[in-house]
């Protein structure tokens, strides 16, 4: 089955969970420690990622599930708690396969979060920043392959993969509820293990801000379908060089978890603002 095929498929399932009205607006990734926004939205309906097609999760602090549900104000969302990574033995096109599903449902705009490094000592674990653009260190594109044109152009443009409009629509979010947020050039490498030290010069050389493993190629597969992106980062930790403490998967998921109260707060603000319609060109 070609990849577009199960595409369809994965979409076909997940609107067969959902109730016959439904419309949702907005999806959403909530990446490492993030996932719990997703429990607090009403009317929701879960679906785990194998009844639907979808990989499992086995990343801790993944939950591997999709909740459709209202939020703020009543706007209807498809949220992923959770993703699969390219250390877990996948292609960037599957990696691709959850948000492509979301847009394939009616989310024209999409949220997407992750867990990051600091590359910056300004930039400190727990703070929230705004992706501002990207640096593809994960060796491909989730395009690599047949195109489909349904979905969008063979070569399409990525130019403004951050939406400027969404980032300045987040921006007046976090001022409005007193959580100012940075923006930062966002770095994705592979993975598994945390990046060296040299690694990390050379990407602070090279105009990156923060570091991880994932979000890229769902961006990528998100604006060829001509969705609007929104990508935000956790900072969990100092990269490696810049911290004498060394990194781990639990110092991430912890550090995600003391900010989920900031993580919340800006996400509905953001939301409230999505429902009413205040989009800047």
């Amino acid at each position: 089955m070609k990849l577009s095929e199960t595409l369809y498929a994965i979409a076909a399932a997940v609107r067969r969970h959902l109730p016959e009205e439904a419309n949702p607006r907005v999806g959403l990734v909530l990446g490492s420690g993030l996932g719990e926004w997703a429990d607090g939205l009403s009317d929701a309906v879960r679906m785990r990622y194998e009844d639907v097609g979808l990989p499992p999760v086995t990343v801790p602090g993944h939950a591997g599930q999709l909740v459709h549900g209202r939020g703020p104000a009543g706007i209807e969302v498809l949220a992923l708690q959770g993703r699969i990574h390219r250390y877990e033995g996948h292609e960037l096109a599957v990696l691709a396969l959850p948000v492509q599903a979301l847009v394939a449902c009616g989310c024209r705009t999409l949220i997407l979060t992750n867990a990051a490094g600091s590359l910056r000592q300004d930039l400190q674990p727990g703070q929230l920043v705004l992706i501002s653009d990207h640096i593809n260190f994960m060796g491909g594109s989730p395009l690599i392959g047949e195109n489909d044109p349904a979905l969008g152009p063979r070569f399409p443009d990525m130019s403004a993969v951050y939406d400027p409009g969404l980032r300045a629509l987040a921006q007046e979010a976090g001022r409005a509820i007193g959580l100012p947020l940075a923006s930062g050039v966002y770095a994705a490498l592979t993975g598994p293990q945390y990046e060296t030290p040299a690694e990390i010069r050379m990407l602070r050389t090279l105009g990156a801000d923060l570091v991880g493993m994932s979000t890229v190629p769902e961006a990528i597969a998100a604006r060829h379908m001509g969705a609007r992106v929104l990508g935000l980062s956790c900072v969990t930790n100092l990269a490696a060089g810049l911290s004498a403490t060394p990194l781990s998967h639990a110092e991430v998921t912890e550090t995600a978890a003391r900010a989920r109260g900031d993580f919340a707060r800006l996400l509905d603000a953001i939301l409230l603002r999505l429902q009413s319609g205040a989009v800047h060109a």
